[in-house]
């Protein structure tokens, strides 16, 4: 009770954050998953180390069908984020056999050669000597609880079996990490202080709520945030963060970072530490879990195909879209979009058969310089200085830089935030993607200079909505009224614009 009223005085001191104007607000924007330069500009968004420490954090939590119970009771379950040149190559969880370093050499093996790896808990000796033979060239991990517990037993109790376990091994990793040529290290950092609002800001606008804004005006959208919100904070601090300061000063002695444990250096780690946090409880809020009713269900019945996945690990796959988003380079919508493929091979992850084949979010051409390119939106009168014929969208990305192929003979299965426009379901269609896991808010609509037309045509895919569960029903066009543009408009969808209008006051 103490460390949930700890974190929760945090949260509150965090929400009088303001937004600085003019020139306070420009932040430097790092390289991002597609862009290799750096660019100048005005959006706030999460930095590469940022974003993959919190995909990490996320995949610990990955949905397990059965109990995972492993070999030491001492042993943590952690996340892997494997990265090479920028492109995410894996993301991974421990299993019942292996933890995830071990993982990640028995799917990538010598693919592992010069990449980067990011850890929700620093790997245990066993994982270092492996992937330091792999050859990767940098490991970071989450300064919280070791892969092998520190935290197992009281620390008043040095003698007993698990925690001289766990103390040994941070001994042997200690020594593996001084000798090795990898640089092995905690890489968290500092957020511009326009991020935590904009993103808080961002997740109250997603269209999953804004989905459920339109089907129930009645319904209190900020409300059902808020009680999200609270209820993932209080859950990822008890999970991530160690109230207690002096076991955590403990816990980052034994792991071999004691000059965290100086201040300033321990104030700002922590500070850090529960900033992130508040951003995956945050984009976790996006997607509502405990609304009974709303889900994702198919929309329509397309004969004998792959059976949908439990609702808990398509959630869990549309947050790693929504946390990408946050890196978005379009000033205006961030949108994210993640690939997965139901495999044959043994099931030694976490994520059981399920394995990563793309990811991506909105951005600008590979190499663009901030304003290179038009980032105007529909307001700007000139055509030709509107971004749309330039941001190249999620779903190109992730098929573009895809770190696997799409197999004919698989399910493959594209989980994305926005509705796909005019301009990506031809891609979709043909790429083989079998399934489509999405909202339907701008379906049917020509919104200015982008259209989404085409999606409820999409043959040969089925297309998992988030809606409720009482009302699945096949949108089609005699459900929509024709405009005078030929154009088709819900007969729902002035009422739709007057909801989200409110949820974003």
């Amino acid at each position: 009770m103490a460390e949930s009223n700890s974190w929760r005085s945090h949260r509150e001191s965090d929400g009088n954050r303001s937004i600085p104007n003019g020139d306070d607000a420009r932040n430097v924007r790092e390289t991002g998953v597609q862009t290799d330069a750096k660019v100048q500009g005005q959006g706030p968004r999460l930095s590469k180390a940022n974003l993959f420490t919190l995909l990490s954090l996320w995949m610990e939590l990955f949905p397990k069908r059965e109990v995972c119970q492993q070999e030491n009771d001492a042993a943590g379950v952690s996340g892997l984020v494997v990265v090479h040149e920028s492109r995410v190559l894996g993301l991974h969880c421990s299993s019942a056999q292996l933890h995830a370093g071990q993982v990640a050499v028995v799917k990538h093996g010598p693919r592992l050669k010069n990449c980067e790896l990011y850890f929700s808990r620093k790997p245990c000796s066993t994982c270092l000597k492996m992937l330091i033979n792999a050859g990767v060239s940098r490991i970071s991990y989450w300064p919280g609880d070791a892969e092998l517990s520190l935290l197992s037993e009281s620390l008043h109790h040095s003698s007993s079996s698990p925690l001289q376990e766990a103390i040994l091994d941070a001994t042997a990793a200690e020594r593996l990490k001084s000798n090795s040529r990898p640089h092995i290290s905690v890489l968290l950092q500092p957020l511009d202080c326009t991020v935590l609002q904009f993103l808080d800001e961002t997740s109250q606008n997603a269209d999953f709520l804004g989905k459920i804004a339109a089907d129930n005006p009645e319904r209190d959208i900020g409300d059902i945030y808020r009680r999200e919100f609270w209820n993932n904070s209080d859950n990822f601090s008890e999970k991530f963060f160690i109230s207690d300061e002096e076991r955590h000063k403990y816990v980052l002695n034994k792991m071999g970072l004691e000059n965290f444990c100086m201040e300033p250096n321990f104030s700002n780690l922590r500070q850090h530490m529960r900033n992130l946090i508040r951003i995956l409880a945050s984009v976790a809020s996006s997607v509502p879990a405990l609304l009974e009713d709303y889900g994702f269900f198919m929309r329509e019945p397309v004969g004998m195909r792959s059976p949908a996945l439990p609702q808990d690990v398509i959630r869990h796959c549309v947050i790693q879209a929504r946390l990408l988003a946050c890196r978005t380079e379009d000033p205006k919508v961030g949108v994210g979009a993640v690939i997965w493929a139901e495999g044959n091979q043994s099931q030694c992850d976490g994520t059981g058969q399920l394995y990563l084949v793309g990811c991506g979010y909105n951005a600008y051409p590979v190499g663009s310089q901030y304003a290179e390119y038009p980032q105007m939106d529909h307001k700007q009168e000139e055509r030709q200085n509107r971004k749309y014929r330039y941001i190249l969208h999620a779903e190109q990305n992730a098929l573009t830089f895809r770190s696997a192929e799409i197999k004919a003979e698989e399910n493959t299965m594209m989980f994305v935030t926005k509705c796909p426009c005019d301009e990506c379901v031809p891609l979709i269609g043909c790429a083989g993607i079998k399934q489509i896991y999405t909202t339907d808010l701008d379906s049917n609509k020509v919104k200015h200079d982008i259209s989404y037309l085409r999606f409820n045509k999409l043959n040969g895919v089925q297309k998992f909505i988030w809606q409720q569960r009482s009302s699945i029903r096949n949108t089609s066009e005699q459900d929509a009224l024709p405009t005078a543009n030929g154009c088709f408009k819900r007969r729902d969808e002035e009422s739709s614009f007057q909801c989200n209008k409110r949820l974003r006051s």
